[in-house]
């Protein structure tokens, strides 16, 4: 009999299972965690971690079995277990469309649950109760990514911090972010979104913070909440989640904000914000087409900070990343540092210089009527005496005031003093009525698909342009974004 044999993977398999990193699990573990049954296996079968994507697993991690909008993960766990993986956790009502009999005759794990959506949740929130790191949680109805990415930054300047990805912030991507929690880390920065009532709930049951952050609330989500102040609810959810003793930080220039409850558990309360109130406060604002300047002012002094992205309300996100650093014990200074080496990504107010000579302010990340009105803002701000144009993409999930938002937004974007207004998709034709009705000309507006924006802009833009371009996720405006870099002769390189 020929045995395949190879050192390093011997070396990696020991070093999984004797859990040195910190995310070593057993069966006995899973079971504990998630309440589940043992349907084949042992107690004592280890794994080196937890993973939901069957093309990516490796080999000696437990395959969670989830059943998404798209894909129903149960049908890749042949696929699993003939790859060589060692463990599958599956859904009770999925065992009878399972090769269990064939599988009883392989050293495989199975374990079944009601639901393995939860269950990956309630691993997460186990995972996470055996490590020591503390959590900050952050939640908002916009600016929670970067408010996330900035406190991240923050916290670096001391600690080891884990930091969600991308838009792992719901009852999957934040178990996610927990179970890649190893031993070294002392801090997780966590985002948590929602877009329905009890969700905030269940995440902040999860990740259980040490600090909760409110950034704001606004009209976001309105589908599946109906009404700003259902929101407001909906976001002040993670505050009894927060640890007996752990810090709120909630922002002093929202009436909503400060007008949640706050449980008597809470060790305090940190407010921040421009207001006068608030304990971490901005002053001193100086926006610019480079980044934004202000002074921060903590409880015992003040200090200068220079942001490397444009906006005021950039400002905002800032000082709840402060606050955050401010709460875990870090200096001015180390609040300062991590401040200022924090770099706006693609999607979220990205300032592209082109070689034609094109400004292109990229924040087609996402999009709601808080942060379409804060972008036209700092496009007004930064352009100086370059002509702005905007083109915009629907906002989604709001329900049944999206006319009367998307009607807004052309009222707002009219009257910024832009040249030009573009609006693609559902609601194209009702941004285009509300700047009418701001008294923009017909012939400054294009209201159509991407093709037709794109045709138009390349003949109107022109060097010296302020060009910015938002929409909701979902809209995908980024395509006019690598467009219109493409016809701009690309990134302008310092």
């Amino acid at each position: 009999e020929k045995r395949d044999f190879d050192d390093r993977k011997v070396a990696a398999k020991s070093l999984g299972e004797t859990g040195n990193n910190g995310t070593s699990w057993t069966g006995a573990d899973i079971l504990a965690a998630t309440g589940g049954r043992l349907v084949h296996g042992e107690f004592s079968d280890r794994f080196s971690g937890v993973g939901i994507d069957s093309r990516t697993l490796q080999a000696a991690a437990l395959y969670v079995a989830i059943v998404g909008k798209t894909h129903d993960g149960h049908e890749f766990c042949r696929q699993v277990v003939d790859a060589g993986g060692r463990g599958v956790l599956v859904n009770e009502n999925a065992l009878g469309n399972l090769p269990i009999d064939a599988w009883r005759k392989k050293p495989v794990f199975c374990g079944a649950v009601p639901d393995t959506t939860r269950a990956l949740g309630d691993m997460a929130a186990f995972h996470r109760a055996r490590h020591s790191a503390k959590v900050a949680a952050i939640t908002g109805s916009c600016g929670k990514t970067t408010t996330r990415d900035m406190t991240a930054s923050v916290l670096r300047q001391r600690y080891r911090t884990l930091s969600s990805r991308k838009n792992f912030n719901n009852e999957i991507g934040l178990p996610l972010t927990l179970l890649s929690l190893e031993a070294i880390h002392e801090w997780v920065v966590a985002e948590l979104g929602m877009n329905h009532p009890g969700e905030i709930a269940r995440l902040g049951e999860i990740c259980h913070p040490d600090i909760g952050v409110i950034t704001n609330v606004g009209a976001a989500h309105l589908e599946g909440l109906g009404t700003v102040e259902n929101v407001a609810a909906a976001k002040g959810e993670l505050l009894p989640a927060i640890k007996t003793g752990g810090i709120a930080v909630l922002n002093a220039d929202d009436h909503r904000v400060k007008r949640l409850q706050i449980p008597e558990a809470a060790g305090r309360v940190l407010f921040f914000g421009e207001s006068d109130s608030a304990d971490i406060r901005g002053r001193k604002i100086v926006p610019s087409a480079a980044g934004t300047m202000f002074e921060l002012v903590l409880p015992e002094c003040a200090i200068q900070v220079s942001l490397k992205v444009p906006g005021v309300f950039m400002v905002s996100n800032a000082l709840a990343a402060a606050a955050v650093g401010y709460a875990a014990e870090l200096s001015p200074e180390e609040i300062k540092a991590g401040l200022e080496a924090f770099e706006s990504v693609p999607g979220r107010m990205n300032l592209i210089e082109t070689v034609s000579g094109v400004h292109i302010l990229d924040d087609t990340y996402n999009a709601n009527p808080v942060s379409m009105a804060a972008a036209v803002s700092t496009l007004t701000a930064v352009r100086g005496e370059g002509r702005g144009i905007v083109v915009l993409g629907d906002m989604f999930e709001l329900g049944e005031r999206s006319e009367e938002f998307h009607h807004a937004l052309g009222v707002v974007a009219a009257q910024s003093g832009v040249v030009r207004v573009y609006a693609a998709g559902r609601f194209a034709e009702t941004v285009a009525a509300g700047a009418r009705e701001a008294f923009m000309s017909p012939q400054d507006m294009v209201a159509g698909s991407q093709a037709d924006i794109l045709a138009d802009l390349k003949k109107q833009a022109r060097p010296g342009d302020w060009v910015l371009v938002k929409g909701s996720r979902a809209a995908g405006m980024e395509k006019i974004v690598a467009e219109l870099v493409t016809w701009a002769g690309g990134i302008k390189q310092e």
